[in-house]
Protein backbone atom coordinates (compact mmCIF):
# COMPACT_ATOMS: atom_id res chain seq x y z
CA UNK A 1 0.00 0.00 0.00
CA UNK A 2 3.05 2.28 0.59
CA UNK A 3 4.49 1.66 -2.36
CA UNK A 4 1.70 2.68 -4.47
CA UNK A 5 1.48 5.90 -2.77
CA UNK A 6 -0.93 5.56 0.19
CA UNK A 7 -0.90 6.53 3.50
CA UNK A 8 -1.24 3.72 5.99
CA UNK A 9 -2.02 3.26 10.00
CA UNK A 10 -1.62 -0.29 11.02
CA UNK A 11 -2.15 -1.90 14.24
CA UNK A 12 0.38 -3.16 16.56
CA UNK A 13 0.27 -5.35 19.65
CA UNK A 14 3.60 -5.31 20.56
CA UNK A 15 6.73 -3.56 20.64
CA UNK A 16 8.06 -5.52 17.78
CA UNK A 17 5.76 -5.40 15.20
CA UNK A 18 5.24 -1.75 15.78
CA UNK A 19 9.38 -1.15 15.35
CA UNK A 20 8.60 -2.98 11.98
CA UNK A 21 5.44 -1.39 10.86
CA UNK A 22 7.16 2.32 11.70
CA UNK A 23 10.41 1.07 9.68
CA UNK A 24 8.15 0.06 6.73
CA UNK A 25 6.77 3.66 6.49
CA UNK A 26 3.07 3.61 8.39
CA UNK A 27 1.71 5.28 11.62
CA UNK A 28 1.28 3.18 13.92
CA UNK A 29 -1.81 2.28 16.26
CA UNK A 30 -0.91 0.72 19.51
CA UNK A 31 -4.07 -1.52 20.44
CA UNK A 32 -5.41 -4.77 20.13
CA UNK A 33 -8.62 -6.70 18.82
CA UNK A 34 -10.49 -6.02 22.05
CA UNK A 35 -10.07 -1.79 22.01
CA UNK A 36 -12.92 -1.85 19.72
CA UNK A 37 -13.05 2.18 20.51
CA UNK A 38 -9.29 2.73 19.29
CA UNK A 39 -10.52 0.56 15.84
CA UNK A 40 -13.50 2.66 15.64
CA UNK A 41 -11.29 5.63 15.91
CA UNK A 42 -9.36 4.77 13.70
CA UNK A 43 -11.53 3.53 10.87
CA UNK A 44 -13.35 6.86 11.16
CA UNK A 45 -10.50 8.73 10.11
CA UNK A 46 -9.68 6.18 7.56
CA UNK A 47 -10.57 6.26 3.98
CA UNK A 48 -10.73 2.65 3.57
CA UNK A 49 -10.14 -0.04 6.22
CA UNK A 50 -8.42 -3.46 5.55
CA UNK A 51 -9.02 -6.13 8.88
CA UNK A 52 -6.95 -9.11 8.31
CA UNK A 53 -6.24 -9.43 12.21
CA UNK A 54 -7.43 -13.18 13.49
CA UNK A 55 -5.96 -14.93 17.09
CA UNK A 56 -4.75 -18.20 15.74
CA UNK A 57 -5.17 -19.99 19.25
CA UNK A 58 -7.16 -22.93 17.89
CA UNK A 59 -8.42 -24.06 21.46
CA UNK A 60 -10.07 -21.09 21.64
CA UNK A 61 -11.00 -20.96 18.03
CA UNK A 62 -15.15 -19.83 18.81
CA UNK A 63 -14.50 -17.12 20.86
CA UNK A 64 -11.82 -16.10 18.58
CA UNK A 65 -14.61 -16.60 16.18
CA UNK A 66 -16.86 -13.94 18.08
CA UNK A 67 -13.90 -11.39 19.07
CA UNK A 68 -13.63 -11.29 14.68
CA UNK A 69 -17.41 -10.45 14.38
CA UNK A 70 -17.13 -7.95 16.88
CA UNK A 71 -14.36 -6.28 15.25
CA UNK A 72 -15.67 -6.41 11.92
CA UNK A 73 -19.19 -4.84 13.70
CA UNK A 74 -17.11 -2.12 15.20
CA UNK A 75 -15.21 -1.31 12.03
CA UNK A 76 -17.94 -1.30 9.76
CA UNK A 77 -20.86 0.68 12.02
CA UNK A 78 -18.33 3.66 11.73
CA UNK A 79 -18.30 3.27 7.78
CA UNK A 80 -22.40 2.80 7.78
CA UNK A 81 -23.25 5.48 5.58
CA UNK A 82 -20.28 6.64 3.90
CA UNK A 83 -18.74 5.15 0.70
CA UNK A 84 -15.34 3.99 2.05
CA UNK A 85 -14.59 0.61 1.71
CA UNK A 86 -14.19 -2.38 4.41
CA UNK A 87 -12.29 -5.24 3.05
CA UNK A 88 -12.06 -8.26 5.72
CA UNK A 89 -10.55 -11.97 5.53
CA UNK A 90 -11.59 -15.41 5.48
CA UNK A 91 -10.49 -18.80 4.29
CA UNK A 92 -11.75 -21.42 1.43
CA UNK A 93 -12.25 -24.20 4.55
CA UNK A 94 -16.39 -24.76 4.09
CA UNK A 95 -16.90 -23.74 0.28
CA UNK A 96 -17.31 -26.62 -2.23
CA UNK A 97 -14.33 -27.96 -4.29
CA UNK A 98 -13.60 -25.97 -7.32
CA UNK A 99 -15.90 -22.89 -5.61
CA UNK A 100 -15.55 -19.69 -7.66
CA UNK A 101 -16.23 -16.07 -5.71
CA UNK A 102 -20.14 -16.44 -6.39
CA UNK A 103 -20.19 -19.75 -3.46
CA UNK A 104 -21.31 -18.86 -0.61
CA UNK A 105 -19.00 -20.68 2.37
CA UNK A 106 -21.02 -23.05 4.59
CA UNK A 107 -23.46 -21.26 6.93
CA UNK A 108 -22.71 -23.92 9.97
CA UNK A 109 -19.16 -22.71 10.08
CA UNK A 110 -18.23 -20.44 13.29
CA UNK A 111 -16.19 -18.36 11.45
CA UNK A 112 -18.69 -15.47 11.15
CA UNK A 113 -16.15 -13.03 9.21
CA UNK A 114 -17.68 -13.14 5.64
CA UNK A 115 -21.49 -13.45 6.65
CA UNK A 116 -20.88 -10.27 8.86
CA UNK A 117 -19.31 -8.69 6.14
CA UNK A 118 -22.62 -9.28 4.08
CA UNK A 119 -24.87 -8.61 6.29
CA UNK A 120 -23.26 -4.97 6.30
CA UNK A 121 -22.87 -4.78 2.75
CA UNK A 122 -26.47 -5.36 2.86
CA UNK A 123 -27.11 -2.18 5.01
CA UNK A 124 -25.10 0.00 2.90
CA UNK A 125 -21.52 -0.65 4.16
CA UNK A 126 -19.48 -1.51 0.68
CA UNK A 127 -17.84 -4.52 2.46
CA UNK A 128 -16.15 -7.02 0.83
CA UNK A 129 -14.47 -10.40 1.62
CA UNK A 130 -10.84 -11.90 0.68
CA UNK A 131 -10.83 -14.87 0.82
CA UNK A 132 -7.49 -16.15 1.33
CA UNK A 133 -5.70 -19.63 0.57
CA UNK A 134 -4.47 -22.22 3.11
CA UNK A 135 -0.94 -21.38 2.40
CA UNK A 136 0.27 -17.81 1.94
CA UNK A 137 3.73 -18.52 1.47
CA UNK A 138 6.85 -16.67 1.88
CA UNK A 139 9.97 -17.24 4.01
CA UNK A 140 9.15 -16.53 7.60
CA UNK A 141 5.56 -18.00 6.87
CA UNK A 142 3.95 -18.63 10.44
CA UNK A 143 0.91 -20.56 8.45
CA UNK A 144 0.12 -23.97 7.95
CA UNK A 145 2.59 -25.67 6.18
CA UNK A 146 4.84 -24.46 8.99
CA UNK A 147 2.55 -26.88 11.72
CA UNK A 148 2.82 -29.67 9.19
CA UNK A 149 6.21 -29.54 9.01
CA UNK A 150 6.07 -29.26 12.86
CA UNK A 151 4.25 -32.48 12.54
CA UNK A 152 6.69 -34.01 10.39
CA UNK A 153 9.52 -33.74 12.71
CA UNK A 154 7.67 -34.90 15.54
CA UNK A 155 6.52 -37.91 14.00
CA UNK A 156 9.18 -38.96 11.78
CA UNK A 157 6.86 -39.19 8.74
CA UNK A 158 5.68 -36.43 6.63
CA UNK A 159 1.70 -37.64 5.95
CA UNK A 160 -1.31 -37.07 4.19
CA UNK A 161 -4.90 -38.62 4.35
CA UNK A 162 -6.47 -41.49 2.44
CA UNK A 163 -4.57 -40.86 -1.15
CA UNK A 164 -3.98 -37.68 -0.66
CA UNK A 165 -5.80 -36.30 -3.25
CA UNK A 166 -7.49 -33.19 -1.82
CA UNK A 167 -6.13 -30.42 -2.99
CA UNK A 168 -4.80 -27.04 -1.01
CA UNK A 169 -4.70 -23.82 -2.62
CA UNK A 170 -1.56 -21.63 -2.83
CA UNK A 171 -0.44 -17.80 -3.00
CA UNK A 172 2.66 -16.01 -2.46
CA UNK A 173 2.29 -13.25 0.27
CA UNK A 174 3.26 -10.46 -1.58
CA UNK A 175 0.75 -11.52 -4.29
CA UNK A 176 -1.78 -11.77 -1.85
CA UNK A 177 -0.98 -8.15 -0.36
CA UNK A 178 -1.61 -7.16 -4.16
CA UNK A 179 -5.24 -8.55 -4.17
CA UNK A 180 -5.97 -6.45 -0.96
CA UNK A 181 -4.84 -3.28 -2.40
CA UNK A 182 -6.09 -3.12 -5.95
CA UNK A 183 -9.33 -4.13 -4.26
CA UNK A 184 -9.19 -1.22 -1.99
CA UNK A 185 -8.46 1.03 -4.99
CA UNK A 186 -11.11 -0.49 -7.36
CA UNK A 187 -13.29 0.15 -4.33
CA UNK A 188 -14.56 -3.41 -3.47
CA UNK A 189 -17.07 -3.57 -6.07
CA UNK A 190 -16.97 -7.34 -5.28
CA UNK A 191 -19.04 -9.54 -2.87
CA UNK A 192 -15.64 -11.88 -2.15
CA UNK A 193 -12.20 -11.72 -4.10
CA UNK A 194 -10.07 -14.93 -3.86
CA UNK A 195 -6.50 -14.73 -3.09
CA UNK A 196 -5.43 -17.63 -4.92
CA UNK A 197 -2.49 -18.32 -7.37
CA UNK A 198 -2.25 -21.69 -7.88
CA UNK A 199 -5.96 -22.65 -7.46
CA UNK A 200 -5.19 -27.48 -6.97
CA UNK A 201 -2.35 -28.31 -5.23
CA UNK A 202 -2.50 -31.72 -4.26
CA UNK A 203 -2.05 -32.73 -0.18
CA UNK A 204 0.37 -35.48 -1.15
CA UNK A 205 2.57 -33.32 -3.32
CA UNK A 206 3.01 -31.09 -0.83
CA UNK A 207 3.76 -33.45 1.72
CA UNK A 208 6.07 -35.04 -0.44
CA UNK A 209 8.04 -31.86 -0.75
CA UNK A 210 8.27 -32.01 3.38
CA UNK A 211 9.14 -35.37 3.39
CA UNK A 212 12.39 -35.33 0.88
CA UNK A 213 13.40 -31.75 2.68
CA UNK A 214 13.69 -33.44 5.85
CA UNK A 215 14.48 -36.56 4.68
CA UNK A 216 11.40 -38.16 6.00
CA UNK A 217 9.15 -41.33 4.85
CA UNK A 218 6.04 -40.02 3.01
CA UNK A 219 2.95 -41.75 4.27
CA UNK A 220 -0.70 -42.02 4.94
CA UNK A 221 -2.26 -41.96 7.89
CA UNK A 222 -5.11 -41.79 9.74
CA UNK A 223 -6.98 -38.70 11.19
CA UNK A 224 -5.54 -39.24 14.60
CA UNK A 225 -2.14 -38.33 13.58
CA UNK A 226 -3.06 -34.79 12.41
CA UNK A 227 -4.38 -34.18 16.10
CA UNK A 228 -6.78 -30.89 15.61
CA UNK A 229 -5.30 -30.02 12.29
CA UNK A 230 -7.19 -33.29 10.77
CA UNK A 231 -9.81 -30.97 8.72
CA UNK A 232 -7.20 -28.58 7.61
CA UNK A 233 -5.33 -31.83 6.11
CA UNK A 234 -8.13 -33.79 4.89
CA UNK A 235 -10.15 -30.56 3.47
CA UNK A 236 -10.45 -29.71 -0.45
CA UNK A 237 -10.07 -26.42 -0.46
CA UNK A 238 -9.14 -25.65 -4.21
CA UNK A 239 -11.38 -22.91 -5.98
CA UNK A 240 -11.36 -20.95 -9.14
CA UNK A 241 -9.52 -16.81 -8.54
CA UNK A 242 -10.67 -16.50 -12.72
CA UNK A 243 -13.12 -13.69 -11.73
CA UNK A 244 -10.77 -12.19 -9.02
CA UNK A 245 -7.65 -11.70 -11.90
CA UNK A 246 -10.46 -10.40 -14.45
CA UNK A 247 -11.85 -7.70 -11.96
CA UNK A 248 -8.62 -6.76 -10.29
CA UNK A 249 -6.53 -7.39 -13.61
CA UNK A 250 -4.41 -9.25 -10.64
CA UNK A 251 -1.57 -11.75 -12.29
CA UNK A 252 0.43 -13.62 -9.88
CA UNK A 253 4.08 -12.73 -9.69
CA UNK A 254 5.75 -14.82 -6.99
CA UNK A 255 6.95 -18.78 -6.84
CA UNK A 256 4.19 -21.66 -6.58
CA UNK A 257 3.55 -23.15 -3.31
CA UNK A 258 5.66 -26.55 -4.45
CA UNK A 259 8.59 -23.89 -5.42
CA UNK A 260 8.60 -22.10 -2.50
CA UNK A 261 8.44 -25.31 -0.01
CA UNK A 262 11.47 -26.85 -1.59
CA UNK A 263 13.78 -23.81 -0.30
CA UNK A 264 16.08 -24.72 2.77
CA UNK A 265 15.21 -21.52 4.04
CA UNK A 266 11.46 -23.03 4.51
CA UNK A 267 12.82 -25.80 7.33
CA UNK A 268 15.23 -23.13 9.70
Amino acid sequence: MIEAGHAVTGLARSDDKAVALAAAGAKVLRATLEDLQALRDAAAAADAVIHTAFNHDFSKFIENCEEDRRVIDALAGVLQGSDRPLLVTSGLLGLPRGATESDLPNPASPRKSEPTARAWAERGVRAATVRLAPSVHGLGDHGFVPILVRLAREKGVSAFLGEGENCWAGVWRQDAARVYRLAIEEAATESAYHAVADERVPFKAIAEVIGRRLGLPVESREREHFGWFATMAGADMSVSSARTREVLGWKPQGPGLLVELDQLGYYD
